[in-house]
């Protein structure tokens, strides 16, 4: 498992570095009209960093990137700001939480899982904060719908593509721990 055996200073430079892409990666969407909204690009990062390092790491890209972002960029606008530290948050905090809890002796299978279960977390989340603190009374639940699953879908189906198969790169690499070690190479190092 990845977030347990990592050494503080490697989680720390890995979600350095996602943090950093949460604040290069969106100015790349945002050339293309209205490319925040459909393609999430601020998520990316934020998974990846949650779901390869432990919760306290999610959580800091989590809230971090967005801020910093908004600093240096001007996006997320600073009216949306806290609403994406919310969501950003909620989804760093749930994919390492659920990288955690999930085993099902694949991979990919608990990749998957805990990216879909990190967007529901995230989205409701934010859309909670939003609906009952800073737009109390004038956001709906189809506004919610069409906002964090609908005109996102195409970044949606993106992350759900991309994500893992970024994750299992890096196990493969050896940048961060496998998931699951094949018990062939564990006969290789008994032999060995």
């Amino acid at each position: 498992m990845a977030n347990k055996s990592m050494s503080g200073v490697k989680q720390s430079i890995i979600t350095a570095v996602c943090i950093a892409l949460c604040v290069v990666l969106p100015m790349f969407f945002h050339a293309i009209p209205r490319g925040g909204d459909i393609y999430d690009p601020m998520f990316f990062p934020i998974m990846i960093c949650g779901l390869s390092c432990n919760w306290g790491f999610g959580l800091l890209c989590g809230i971090v990137g967005p801020l910093l972002s908004t600093v240096f960029t001007g996006m997320p606008p600073m009216a949306y700001l806290p609403i994406m530290m919310i969501q950003g948050a909620f989804c760093g905090v749930c994919c390492a939480l659920m990288m955690l809890w999930v085993h099902t002796h694949h991979t990919y299978g608990d990749l998957y899982i805990s990216i879909v279960t990190a967007i529901i977390v995230g989205s409701v989340a934010a859309g909670t904060a939003k609906g009952f603190i800073f737009a109390a009374g004038r956001y709906s639940m189809r506004a919610w719908a069409t906002g964090y699953f609908i005109t996102c879908l195409p970044g949606l189906i993106i992350q759900l593509i991309l994500i893992p198969s970024i994750v299992f790169a890096l196990m493969k690499a050896h940048l961060i721990p496998e998931r699951y070690v094949s018990h062939t190479k564990k006969q290789g190092s008994i032999e060995a």
